[in-house]
């Protein structure tokens, strides 16, 4: 492809990007699906645009508004194109030309927004901190008061793409091993900093394609999340569910701790994400997981099988603010619930759960959000609310900023062996 059509090509995809209600990366796989024309260095170059624009949206955003024009994917792009110094305020024009593949001519209006930021910085001294941080206007007083001295520091943070990590399966292979093969593959690999499973990949590697990827060796999950995993500490022998398991990249984290030894129940009230993890389950090795498809966080069944578990684990539907490296478009669009919506449901399945755990028992709570709202504000009304648990052990928090790993939470809740409360009461 020439350049301008790569251009063309930004534009049409940053178009469906904010028209669709999917995550970007799906959007830009089934636009590449359906252009299969467009080969592996134009894809790279067309997704580089896209991502860096998408990393820049609330700066170009700022600049577009503030010159008198309407935010869109054409000036998403001009504006991009500008500030990255790839064209010259000649030079524009012969880009969009109007010919076959390439940008139509510009608009006058077009024209105007790019002298308006011909030589321009990205970030001029009177740009606001909301915008300079790339923070969603919902978020912004709730993340200065939740992250307070180290707002901008972890909002920074935030706008660098996330690292690979790869989490070892304990059943299958040991870390030294992988990482002797993954260097021999010339992968330039590292062990993690925090996880004694985890390796850090850099060059973004094929590593779906590696046979250790395809037996089951290796998976890739953030090493913040294998933290979280960790944390929960399910034992040989133990009970464990798994109550919102998604696409089970913590369960798998969980049965291989658990090393093939008792039983996990992974549920969520999405089937179809439950069907595509039992493959994944296979080729980990791992025969203790059972998959059950809930109604809602009130399903008949979780009062029908009360106390009967070691370990309850739910990682909450959250934000995602956390995820911002990974999902950066969550940044200005919400692809799913609002906070509003998600305070109540995560009180809702917490409740819910909680009625699985025997005496003694523990309930993981786990976000990948970096809000109090959702992390400590929820911990501490739990167990207001539910006198028998108390929160054990410290609280885990990851930051991109600190620990170099997506935002994470979560606390351990334990069952206390004996009430309360007084007889007859309760």
């Amino acid at each position: 492809m020439i350049p301008a059509a790569r251009i063309q090509a930004a534009i049409e995809l940053m178009a469906e990007v904010i028209d669709s209600t999917r995550p970007a990366d799906a959007v830009a796989s089934a636009y590449f699906r359906d252009r299969r024309f467009i080969g592996s260095k134009d894809r790279a170059a067309i997704s580089t645009r896209l991502y860096r624009i998408i990393r820049t949206y609330h700066r170009l955003g700022w600049w577009i508004r503030k010159s008198g024009h309407e935010v869109n994917a054409r000036t998403l792009v001009i504006a991009d194109l500008m500030f990255g110094r790839e064209h010259s305020l000649a030079s524009l024009p012969d880009t969009f030309s109007g010919e076959r593949f390439t940008p139509d001519l510009l608009s006058e209006e077009e024209l105007a927004l790019a002298k308006a930021l011909d030589k321009q910085e990205l970030e001029p001294e009177d740009m606001p901190l909301r915008e300079r941080t790339e923070c969603p206007t919902w978020a912004f007083a709730p993340l200065q008061a939740s992250l307070g001295e180290r707002f901008e520091t972890e909002m920074r943070a935030t706008l660098e793409p996330a690292p690979m990590d790869l989490r070892v399966n304990a059943l299958k292979a040991k870390r030294d091993d992988v990482l002797k093969q993954l260097r021999k593959d010339e992968i330039d690999a590292h062990e993690g900093k925090l996880s004694p499973l985890s390796i850090r990949v850099y060059g973004r590697p094929q590593i779906a394609r590696h046979p250790l990827y395809l037996d089951g060796s290796i998976e890739i999950q953030d090493e913040g999340s294998q933290m979280i995993a960790a944390l929960a500490n399910a034992k040989p022998g133990e009970q464990v569910i798994d109550f919102c398991a998604g696409a089970g990249g913590k369960t798998l984290a969980l049965g291989a701790s658990m090393n093939n030894k008792g039983r996990i129940i992974a549920m969520d009230v999405l089937e179809k994400r439950l069907d595509k993890a039992k493959e994944r389950f296979r080729r980990a090795g791992l025969h203790n997981i059972e998959t059950r498809a809930l109604s809602s966080e009130r399903d008949k069944w979780v009062k029908r099988h009360q106390e009967q578990f070691d370990l309850v684990f739910v990682d909450a539907p959250c934000t995602g603010s956390g995820t911002w490296r990974r999902e950066p478009d969550k940044r200005w669009r919400m692809l799913g619930p609002g906070l509003a919506e998600l305070l109540p449901l995560q009180q809702n399945i917490l409740d819910s759960a909680c009625r699985l755990a025997k005496k003694g028992g523990r309930v993981v709570y786990a976000t990948c959000s970096l809000l109090a709202e959702e992390n400590e504000n929820q911990v501490e009304a739990f167990v207001k609310n539910h006198p028998e648990f108390e929160a054990t052990g410290d609280v885990l928090k990851l930051t991109p900023a600190q620990h170099d790993t997506d935002g994470f939470f979560a606390a351990v809740l334990t069952k206390r062996k004996a009430s309360l409360l007084p007889p007859g009461e309760g």
